[in-house]
């Protein structure tokens, strides 16, 4: 079986800058809601003094993860911050002291079983950091004898336009991407690994089959360079074969997915014991007069980091967080990079015309239903969608919807419809609890 996809222009520009570390900030915002699930609340007050890895949010709910400090400095308060989607949450603003001193209770933990690897990388603040943002020992928490799991499937794609930053990962820092996967296939007892790459990385490609030359349960698999590739149902597919279904999640089908940076985080973390405060990121768009790939603090403001690579904020048509096709509109060009943050693309006019414009009647085409990765019926969506028919949206497997903006991208008529898709699942999804 073949799935279904597009080709969208790579503008890679970024492929072969090498990773800067990015000057101190003289000051960090940091959202206490950095991924799926719960927002934390701030255990530091105004006036503080914090340093590098020190726990500054925390929360006891099941679905979250602990936010630490990214720089050494003073709290200089606690404010409101509206995120992308809407949500007002709680911040800790700080002013940095410029020595990133760390926090001196920071240290390798101690792992010996697959109960202490859990907790570690509870600890260590990780969420999926290739956009989605689910808590990484949640993902983990497995029960073998319940639900068996062979098969981990490193997602190394990056099919997004623009992005280099995973790629960067790989070139710079193979080995912390091939301990990792020894480390979690060790302690989950998984007994398979698969690093699904797309063809358009030859480099990337020769240097992780170099490094796994000696675990040949680990495969580096070759995948087409097509979009969307890094889609996890898309991926888990053309590594392992097996279909995730409607309703389902990768472990029902015997498979963890997990982006290339997140493992490689993992081998970092429990040999430093310093958790989740900077983030590897490209700066890309045509308004950026220097493209590049950073690793900076969390919490660093998105203006900085385009004052860096020289860009006019006038050139701006609009600003985005993560990729072209999955990324959000951002609203303020202060907004701060987090822990979901792969990429910040600044794009002018020219790109955007050459993207969007205004949507016109649908013509019928089914061009949406030959781009969806799986087979789905879009138009349909949309007019079951408007009449509020949440049997029909049933029936045609709305919650199937991945929101890769395939359906978007190909439409002759600029109609929204990647928007209306999801609209339609929440619509669904609402019903269900009901």
């Amino acid at each position: 079986m073949k799935l279904n996809s597009i080709f969208v222009a790579h503008h890679k520009n970024t492929e072969n800058e090498q990773t800067s570390l990015f000057p101190t900030p003289s000051q960090v915002v940091i959202p206490l809601a950095q991924g799926m699930g719960a927002s934390c609340s701030p255990i530091v007050k105004k006036g503080d003094s914090v340093k590098v890895g020190q726990l500054i949010g925390q929360t006891t709910a099941f679905m979250s993860a602990p936010i630490y400090s990214s720089v050494s400095g003073t709290v200089n308060r606690i404010d409101k911050l509206m995120t992308i989607g809407g949500k007002y949450v709680d911040t800790v603003v700080i002013d940095t002291d410029g020595q990133q001193t760390p926090f001196e209770e920071i240290k390798p933990p101690i792992v010996n079983d697959k109960a202490s690897f859990i907790e570690a990388i509870k600890q260590s603040g990780l969420v999926g950091l290739g956009g989605a943002g689910f808590p990484t020992h949640i993902k983990l928490n497995i029960d073998q004898t319940k639900t068996p799991v062979d098969s981990l499937v490193i997602n190394a794609a990056e099919c997004e336009p623009f992005i280099t930053s995973d790629y960067r990962q790989m070139i710079e820092a193979p080995n912390d991407i091939i301990e990792g996967i020894k480390t979690v296939m060790k302690y989950l007892e998984i007994k398979n690994a698969y690093i699904g790459i797309e063809d358009n990385k030859p480099q990337a490609i020769k240097l992780l089959k170099e490094k796994a030359k000696n675990n040949p349960e680990i495969k580096i698999v070759s995948l087409k360079s097509s979009y969307p590739q890094g889609a996890e149902k898309v991926i888990a597919y053309y590594c392992t074969g097996r279909i995730i279904g409607d309703g389902e999640i990768p472990i029902n089908q015997g498979i963890i997915v997990m982006n290339v940076s997140s493992v490689a985080f993992v081998h970092s973390f429990l040999q430093t014991g310093m958790p989740l405060v900077n983030r590897r990121l490209t700066v890309s768009g045509d308004a950026v007069s220097k493209p590049t790939n950073l690793i900076a603090p969390i919490g660093t403001k998105i203006s900085e980091l385009l004052t860096y690579t020289n860009t006019d904020p006038e050139k701006i048509t609009k600003l985005i967080n993560g990729g072209i096709m999955m990324g959000q509109t951002l609203y303020d060009i202060d907004y701060p990079i987090t822990k979901t943050t792969n990429a910040v693309l600044a794009l002018t006019q020219k790109l955007c015309d050459g993207t969007g414009g205004e949507p016109t009647n649908c013509i019928r085409c089914g061009r949406c239903i030959q781009a969806c990765p799986l087979g789905l019926m879009p138009r349909n969506f949309e007019q079951a969608y408007n009449n509020h028919d949440i049997e029909e949206l049933e029936k045609l497997n709305i919650t199937l919807c991945m929101n890769c903006g395939s359906c978007t991208y190909v439409c002759p008529a600029k109609r929204q419809i990647s928007q209306t898709n999801q609209l339609a699942k929440a619509l669904v999804m609402q019903a269900r609890k009901k």
